[in-house]
């Protein structure tokens, strides 16, 4: 019976009665040693009727073992994988070690776990009990949160127990579990151990109303000082450790059970080293089991540990303590040595690490295979704990820096970029490092820099390197940041290598931005060799599209940057993924698809959050406050702008702080703000590297001339259009001249210019604002017949797309022309969530719900259970007419996806 915990346990309930009810969710149980999570976790479990429950307890014996937990967890529900799809499949088994194949990413590894539970919660809810948070192993802790922060579409209850202040990220219910109202302790006193009010005080006082410790105190406490008739004794038996003397009390054998099983729960194993341990301590031999059995038996009959399927568990973790402290440490080594003769793989590294006393490149080297095979199953957090141990036990400093180095690699994989910075710095201490583990080093402390750092800090790191890799991941950083002057010395010194693609890319940007007429060529090569070539890899096309962005062409960028986000989606590397999503929506934006730009940044921003890379962060939301603006939605773009400065600005992030300034200068100009719009345009021109970028800079030209135009500031709109022109001297897609003839026409008050922009427009959205343009135009001319078609267009346009500013615009000079303004055009789209946006795109590529789910990592159930809230929305009923209403809302493909 649970006293005083009514109000935690009614949280928890709600929690479950969601989640049968198809809104899952996820809790935190919080808490000392001793406050009662356990009990609350069972009492939870029993609340639920008839949903399924499944449980894992993290030990802290296994918090190296990848999966130990996961493993635990999932076992009961493995007859339900091959309903998941073949990916997420896949990373199960191998993460589950049923399969001999890798896991790899940690994105399809999670997913799948969401999926399997989903299978699981079928038909009447799931619960789900990790108790003991803290020591779950990192690889199942990283996927069991991946899971609990996608619960809200699924019959799933998640609840987590953790002691002390071990974070639980992303999970926003926590629930505190501190001592008993006094009025409860009380009761349980009386009704557990006869304890009068008064005895009760003292104890409560005593303790803290902690209800373990009142619990056990209690039950030692003769009956004189129970009645209250002798004082309490001083200390109260127990004290900090409160099962101290109940382990001293064991038998030799029932306390050597007890020390195995503290280091080791697998009871095959546990018993089996307790008997030779036995049988070498009395110098006779005999059935190695017998001592083991009659040791179990004495510690189920004193209440201190249970078995539980194939694991000796303790009734609480502190008895576990109890028998760790209470050991000599050479008697725990010898456990240790014991342990790693009859255990195999995981199992076996970390026992014998345990009982290492020194260096020991054998240990080393067992460990590094444990880490091995973690990494494989896609367990990175736990390859980086085996990493770092193994490179304690290594002699010598050389390969006690690689296995430090890889150590940094895995850590940061596994969602931990302090920890491989940590192992990263010490690394660089160790003597004797040679030049290429060296750069090796620098470079990797370079990208860990450029995703969670200081941008100009990672140029400054990576320009030490000399290999085309090292200046290419040089000059990507130089853009970050936003500075000319490095891009060129970067170029400058690619140029002197071989020629390649990367080679003419880095070269051609640098060269191109120094004036040098080899640059474009070089450019031009490079887009060649990426069309000939079909680049595998997600950074290959990102590659091609900052080689098309200098030279002007944007919308060939654009199809470089879609291409790139289907190539991560789909190539098992998609921890990559919220960095190319970064280009993804940024190219959905500028072809005027808000909805989806919207939907892939939220997607972008929740994978960055997750994977601990700040940088990225900063780029999702300085994006969706250009979505904002382009909206018309001015506290959301305000926030989301001062949240991706927050970031950008003192990590030097110049192109990521450039477009966060861009989003407020649009929102003036869409709000018919032109001085202020001007203002801030003419700011974000003048602002050095670390505040803004020369991309930023070229690509907010058009509307900077706008602008100052409309501000009446005609030199500026000049001097801006002198300079764009130059920057896109070498542009020849026909989009990047229909902007230019558009600027052009502005600047220059030329209408043929503006129709000559139409005639050459292939995004629909930007035709939408030349016809704007020339619309306003026609009509000031007194050329109202002629105005309305192209006010019309823009309007029916911004209108599709979500543009409320400029739709509002348009209708308003369609008005003053004579128009009467035209018939709403739905945006139908935009009554979708971001996330059933996405699905319903990739239900009209022609994709099943199990490769959807496969793709957005989501379970094939949530899948459906979107589409069934998609359809009443849109007025449909099938996934054809789903396909049919997104391609029809869609713009044209850009001409990169026509090559």
């Amino acid at each position: 019976m649970l006293y005083g915990r009514s109000a935690e346990s009614g949280t928890l309930d709600e929690v479950i009665a969601r989640a049968r009810a198809g809104h899952g969710g996820a809790a935190v149980l919080r808490g000392e040693a001793g406050a009662g999570k356990t009990a609350l976790l069972d009492a939870a479990a029993g609340h639920g009727t008839d949903a399924r429950v499944l449980r894992a307890t993290g030990v802290e014996a296994e918090a190296g073992l990848a999966f130990a937990a996961l493993h635990q967890l999932l076992w009961p529900v493995t007859g339900a994988l091959d309903a998941l799809p073949a990916p997420q499949r896949d990373a199960v088994r191998a993460a589950l070690g049923l399969t001999g194949e890798t896991a790899g990413d940690p994105y399809p590894l999670g997913a799948g776990v969401l999926s399997l539970l989903a299978e699981a919660a079928a038909p009447h809810g799931l619960i789900c009990l990790i108790d003991d948070f803290q020591w779950v192993d990192r690889a199942s802790a990283h996927a069991l949160l991946f899971t609990a922060r996608r619960l809200a579409t699924e019959r799933i209850a998640l609840l987590f127990a953790v002691r002390g202040d071990t974070p639980v990220p992303g999970i926003p219910l926590t629930v505190q579990v501190g001592g008993l109202p006094h009025a409860a302790a009380a009761e349980m006193l009386r009704a557990r151990h006869g304890v009068p009010s008064g005895v009760a005080r003292d104890l409560i006082a005593a303790t803290g109303a902690n209800p373990l410790a009142l619990d056990e105190i209690a039950a030692r406490l003769s009956p004189a000082q129970l009645a209250g008739t002798a004082p309490l004794p001083d200390p109260l038996p127990g004290g900090a450790r409160l099962f101290g003397d109940r382990v001293a009390a064991l038998s030799p054998g029932a306390a050597l059970l007890a020390r195995v099983a503290a280091v080791e729960p697998e009871v095959g194993p546990a018993l089996r080293a307790t008997g030779l341990l036995h049988a070498e301590d009395s110098g006779r031999a005999g059935p190695l089991a017998d001592a083991g059995r009659t040791a179990l038996a004495e510690l189920e009959e004193a209440g201190l540990a249970e078995l539980h399927g194939a694991r000796l568990r303790f009734r609480h973790p502190l008895i576990r303590s109890a028998v760790y402290e209470a050991a000599p440490r050479a008697g725990l080594r010898r456990v240790h040595t014991v342990l790693a003769q009859l255990t195999t793989g995981d199992r076996r590294a970390w026992h014998l690490a345990s009982a290492a006393v020194g260096p020991d490149e054998r240990v080393a080297a067992e460990l590094v295979a444990a880490a091995e095979r973690a990494r494989e199953r896609g367990g990175y957090g736990s390859a980086a704990t085996a990493l770092a141990r193994a490179a304690e036990l290594t002699p010598e400093p050389g390969p006690r820096a690689v296995r430090l180095k890889d150590a940094a690699v895995a850590a940061w994989l596994g969602g931990r970029p302090g920890q491989a910075e940590s192992l990263l710095a010490e690394a660089r201490e160790q003597p004797g490092t040679d030049t290429a583990l060296a750069l090796e080093i620098a470079r990797l402390r370079g990208r860990f820099e450029l995703n969670a750092g200081d941008a100009t800090e990672a140029v400054r790191i990576l320009s030490t390197g000399d290999s085309i890799g090292m200046l290419a991941d040089a000059a990507e950083a130089a853009s970050y940041a936003g500075d000319t002057a490095a891009l060129i010395r970067l170029g400058r010194r690619a140029a002197a290598h071989p020629p390649g693609f990367l080679r003419d890319t880095v070269a051609g940007i640098g060269l191109a931005l120094d004036g040098d007429p080899a640059g474009p060529g070089l450019l031009r090569r490079a887009l060649a060799q990426a069309r000939a070539g079909e680049p595998r890899e997600a950074a290959e096309y990102l590659w091609a599209a900052a080689a098309a962005g200098q030279l002007g062409e944007t919308d060939l960028a654009a199809g470089m940057a879609e291409r790139a986000g289907r190539v991560a989606r789909v190539s098992g590397m998609t921890g990559q993924l919220p960095v190319v999503l970064e280009f993804v929506a940024t190219a959905e934006r500028l072809a005027g698809r808000l909805a989806s730009s919207r939907a892939v940044s939220e997607e972008g921003l929740a994978l960055a959050r997750e994977a601990g890379y700040p940088n990225t962060v900063a780029a999702h939301l300085a994006n969706l406050a250009v979505v904002a603006a382009l909206r018309g939605e001015q506290e959301d773009c305000e926030r989301l702008a001062r949240e991706a400065l927050a970031i950008a600005v003192p990590h030097r992030v110049g192109l990521r702080a450039g477009v966060a300034g861009y989003a407020r200068a649009l929102l003036d100009l869409g709000l018919g703000r032109h001085a202020a719009a001007h203002e801030r345009f003419t700011a974000l021109t003048a602002a050095g590297p670390g505040a803004t970028s020369p991309a930023v800079v070229w690509r907010i030209a058009p509307d900077h001339i706008e602008a100052a135009l409309g501000a009446g500031e005609e030199a500026a709109a000049r001097e801006v259009l002198a300079a764009y022109e130059r920057s896109s001297a070498h542009a020849t897609t026909p989009e990047s001249r229909a902007l230019l003839a558009r600027c052009r026409g502005l600047a220059h008050s030329r209408a043929e210019d503006l129709a000559e922009a139409l005639r050459l427009h292939t995004n629909t959205f930007e035709a939408a604002r030349t016809a704007l343009l020339l619309g306003e135009r026609l009509r000031r001319a007194r050329r109202p017949a002629e105005a309305r078609g192209q006010l019309r267009r823009a309007a029916e346009t911004f209108e599709r797309a979500g543009a409320g500013p400029w739709a509002r615009r348009a209708r308003d000079e369609l008005r003053a022309a004579g128009g009467g303004g035209p018939a709403p055009v739905p945006a139908v789209l935009d009554a979708l969530t971001p996330q059933e946006l996405r699905i319903a795109g990739l239900v009209a590529e022609g994709l099943s719900s199990k490769r959807i789910a496969d793709r957005l990592f989501l379970s094939p159930r949530t899948v459906e259970y979107h589409l069934y809230k998609i359809y009443p929305k849109l007025g449909i009923g099938s996934r054809t007419e789903l396909a049919r209403l997104v391609v029809l809302r869609k713009a044209p493909v850009p001409e990169a996806d026509r090559l």
